[in-house]
């Protein structure tokens, strides 16, 4: 029997050792759009691409990253609605923590919990696979933090990385741009230029989103008009 024998099962191994659906949802994060996350020696860039399904939609309702308390955010690529599920959850366990300790939740503890979340839809029958990857960021005693989690809910820090559609490019190009002396102005800057490299059209401040968290710890997404001036600086 093929690979393909084992494709509709989400908690049977194929032959080679795959769960043909963690695959699958993967694809259907390398379908969507660009995500990346920058941590800089002062703070954390995660940026992405807004594009529109049409020019008739609002585009103040649309909004990619989203705050889950004062310093973490997270921003993603793949499906919409999965990511809404994964941030309502989010924002549970973070409210949960605060109001047993009454302090903010660690980041690492929030992707761990996020990432189990994520983890328990890979072996329960009736469920499929979140169809989104996760870049998390934040600032807490341990400094700035940047996480990529997987639909399979394994989970890694990184220093920069990429998701989506132009994932290969954006993270060949932040391998050659990336310091480990860079600042949260020079981030913002490789962030916008790695996000250029792939777009199809013309960058605008009104289709990219932009979040920043510095030492302040305290995370906030920058208007159109401050993501076209950074723009206008790289140009």
């Amino acid at each position: 029997m093929g690979e393909s024998s084992y494709s509709f099962s989400l908690t049977t191994f194929s032959p080679s050792g795959k769960l043909m659906q963690l695959e699958y949802a993967l694809n259907a994060v390398a379908g969507g759009a660009t995500s990346l996350g920058i941590s800089a020696q002062d703070g954390v860039v995660i940026a992405t691409e807004k594009k529109l399904p049409s020019l008739l939609v609002d585009e103040k309702t649309v909004q990619k990253i989203s705050i889950i308390t004062s310093n973490i955010a997270v921003v993603y690529s793949g499906l919409g609605p999965d990511f809404r599920l994964l941030v309502r959850r989010a924002r549970k366990t973070a409210q949960s923590y605060y109001t047993l300790y009454k302090e903010q939740i660690p980041v690492a503890q929030l992707v761990r919990e996020t990432a189990a979340v994520m983890q328990e839809f890979t072996q329960s029958g009736g469920v499929r696979p979140f169809g989104v990857s996760l870049l998390m960021s934040g600032f807490d005693d341990n400094g700035p933090q940047l996480y990529q989690i997987d639909p399979s809910g394994s989970y890694f820090a990184w220093k920069a990385s990429a998701i989506g559609k132009n994932m290969v490019n954006a993270k060949t190009f932040l391998e050659k741009r990336y310091s480990e002396e860079v600042g949260i102005e020079d981030a913002v800057h490789t962030a916008l230029l790695t996000l250029k490299e792939g777009f199809e059209g013309q960058v605008t401040g009104s289709n990219i989103e932009v979040g920043i968290i510095g030492a302040d710890r305290t995370f906030r997404i920058l208007t159109e008009a401050e993501v076209t001036d950074y723009l206008q600086e790289v140009e």
